[in-house]
């Protein structure tokens, strides 16, 4: 399964690890996803996958 917010997208980063000695290595910043249910038009829920940042936007906009 992809590591993809079904909402906005928000995908896996790359960048690196770097030590104390300046020695860099690369690494990924996966999402932080979330699994949440949502009600569609029809009455039926559908599970989808939503990054936390995404999350916390959507709870702001529904107040």
């Amino acid at each position: 399964m992809a590591k993809r917010c079904m909402v906005t997208g928000k995908g896996p980063m790359v960048g690196h690890n770097v030590s104390h000695a300046n020695n860099k290595t690369k690494r990924r910043f996966m999402p932080n996803l979330r699994t949440i249910r949502v009600m569609l038009e029809d009455g039926t829920t559908q599970k989808i996958r939503v990054a936390a940042s995404t999350l916390r936007t959507m709870k702001k906009e529904s107040k």
